[in-house]
């Protein structure tokens, strides 16, 4: 009797010891599978964009769930070079920024301008495609340019440059008031409700509003944005290796004609400025 229970504890210490043992494993594991996630063996990125900014990002409902455009042309070209496969998370536009930072993505390609702001936190690529920006309003309305905005309401994107080109307006003397949107279709609605009066917009994504909106019209704004401000750059996080290698890919499909096809293929023949 005494032998059988000497037998079960020792059974039972055996036991233990290989369930610490996995335990451990376990652990190890995870740490690896940290490292790897951070390290150069990385195989999948996660990209972080806003999926309401067509032609850049978008998704058809009424034919899929799938995000679309130029961005998502041009992030899974460089992932694969790289070697990488890519997924997609849709977030507003004002998150995109924190969550690279908290290293929910990895990088954000979302047709973000490099302000000296946005800088601060986050590192940018090289400028990959430029445009200018419009002022959307009822086609019967009176405002035509900047100097119109006066006593008007303006919609505009949270956190975006285009909400920067407003308050830049109101401080060269426009008095106008400023409301902002998580999402560019919001911006459309509100003025075709009458509760805004324009709305600032990205010129490219202007315009396929206004194809699908007849009853808007766009014009032009001139902005003394800083040069380093204008165009669309990729976002990492700060000192992220990953910059150098995007870059490096950028330059290639620059020289090579890859990005101008990809330009031709969803501005519309549009070739950057």
């Amino acid at each position: 009797m005494k032998n059988s229970k000497q037998l079960m504890l020792m059974f039972a210490m055996i036991m233990m010891m290989t369930i610490l043992a996995a335990c451990g494993t376990s652990n190890n594991d995870s740490a690896n599978d940290k490292e790897t996630a951070n390290g150069d063996e990385k195989k999948v990125l996660t990209m972080g964009t806003s999926a309401d900014y067509p032609p850049f990002e978008y998704v058809e409902t009424s034919k899929s769930d799938e995000i679309m455009g130029f961005d998502i042309d041009v992030a899974k070209a460089i992932t694969q070079k790289l070697g990488y496969e890519f997924k997609v998370k849709d977030i507003d536009f004002n998150g995109l920024v924190p969550s690279l930072e908290n290293g929910t993505v990895d990088f954000v390609l979302a047709g973000m301008s490099p302000t000296e702001e946005r800088k601060k936190t986050v590192d940018f690529s090289d400028i990959y495609y430029k445009s200018n920006h419009m002022i959307v309003t009822k086609a019967d309305s009176k405002i035509k340019g900047a100097k119109d905005l006066k006593g008007a309401t303006v919609g505009v994107q949270l956190a975006s440059i285009q909400e920067g080109i407003a308050k830049d307006l109101k401080k060269d003397g426009i008095d106008l008031t400023i409301e902002n949107r998580n999402r560019i279709p919001d911006l459309v609605q509100e003025i075709k409700a009458g509760r805004f009066d324009a709305a600032i917009i990205e010129d490219t994504v202007a315009k396929g509003y206004l194809e699908d909106n007849p009853d808007l019209a766009g014009y032009l704004i001139e902005t003394d944005t800083k040069t380093e401000e204008a165009g669309s750059a990729i976002a990492f996080q700060k000192d992220s290796e990953l910059t150098e290698k995007f870059n490096t890919e950028l330059k290639k499909m620059m020289e090579n004609g890859e990005m101008e096809k990809l330009i031709l293929k969803w501005f519309g023949g549009e070739t950057a400025k």
